[in-house]
């Protein structure tokens, strides 16, 4: 076990110091609780050598001050307000796609206004509020968002790569708060991060001869990192998370994100996520290899992939430069977060 972890997890313990003048004492104990925490500190470096992905943790940082604006927003008065949006109607609010709609218990599917791609649909809840989702509501829009693929791939075969993506409020990004997800599916080439990764569960495989997802299951599972919440569905809290609180959902290789157990097993998820961790905001995407036979693709499940985007009245970004040109900077303990989802 220690062999593959170092495989595939480097750890980097790094210290760094601070001199602050004695007019600053006051403010930084009243910030961060004393003087010494700032004058000596203390982060991790960690980075997956398999795929490439590393993380800053700073726990410090969750401390820091954060300009929350004149006035905190009142979530359910900023619902109240956008009732009437363009998703409270869709079937008039939404262009439809060339070949209909799609309908699902509790989804519809229209046609982004704005395509990323040459189909790109919303998946549009019956529920306004995005955070008054359950079990039922996520099993539907895994199944609605698959039928809509498979309806958009009779109408082009060229069409394969499938992605379903959920920005929950507009710290996720969400232009329209009205509970909806997105479903893309394109051809060529696999979306960036799916094609990055099949590459890396190929090259782990001819180097090591393993196979790269059960090995970053095991690893997380030796350290105490991951949760069986269904046969043959695992919660993994990242140990390199892009972002706060990062968790995986992870299926067994052969399995459809459609499975009822899958689809139970992240619904249950997203209800721990909103309900014990206090998370209302969040960007989720479901991995998956392309529709219908695809070569190299055999040893890449379903995972999903959700992140925390952080407080609603936040007024700065929690995406920088280090994000985008650098390594992403966490203050979460992964080991905290299995606990809360436990």
């Amino acid at each position: 076990m220690q062999e593959r972890a170092a495989r595939l997890v480097e750890a980097r313990l790094v210290r760094g110091r601070t001199d602050p003048p004695p007019e600053l004492h006051g403010w930084l104990r009243e910030r961060f609780g004393s003087v010494e925490a700032v004058r000596e500190q203390s982060m991790i470096h960690a980075t997956n050598l398999a795929i490439g992905e590393s993380t800053i943790f700073s726990p410090l940082r969750a401390r820091r001050p954060i300009d929350r604006g004149r006035s905190a927003p009142d979530l359910r008065a900023e619902l109240a307000e956008h009732e009437g949006d363009p998703f409270c109607e869709p079937t008039t609010g939404t262009p439809a796609d060339s070949f209909g709609r799609v309908s699902g218990d509790h989804v519809i599917t229209g046609a982004n206004a704005a395509l990323a791609d040459a189909h790109h649909a919303v998946l549009v809840f019956d529920r306004h509020d995005p955070l008054v989702f359950d079990r039922g509501l996520v099993a539907d829009v895994l199944r609605t968002g698959r039928a809509w693929a498979e309806r958009a791939r009779e109408a082009d075969a060229t069409a394969v790569n499938y992605l379903l993506i959920w920005n929950c409020l507009w710290r996720a990004g969400g232009s329209i708060v009205h509970g909806h997800a997105q479903a893309l599916l394109g051809s060529g080439s696999h979306y960036q991060h799916l094609e990055r990764f099949r590459r890396d569960v190929a090259a782990y495989s001819a180097a090591h001869g393993g196979d790269l997802v059960e090995e970053l299951v095991a690893v997380h599972r030796s350290l105490g990192l991951a949760i069986d919440v269904a046969d043959g569905v695992t919660l993994l809290a990242s140990v390199t998370p892009r972002k706060e609180r990062e968790v995986w959902l992870v299926a067994e290789a052969g399995t459809e994100e459609t499975d009822p157990a899958f689809a139970d097993a992240l619904g249950r998820t997203l209800e721990a996520y909103r309900d014990r961790v206090g998370v209302q905001s969040f960007n989720l995407a479901v991995w998956r290899p392309p529709l219908g036979e695809a070569d190299g693709w055999d040893s890449v499940p379903p995972i999903v992939r959700i992140v925390d985007r952080g407080d609603l009245a936040s007024r700065p970004s929690d995406i920088g430069a280090m994000e985008l040109f650098g390594t992403p900077i966490v203050s979460s303990d992964p080991f905290e977060l299995i606990e809360q989802l436990r």
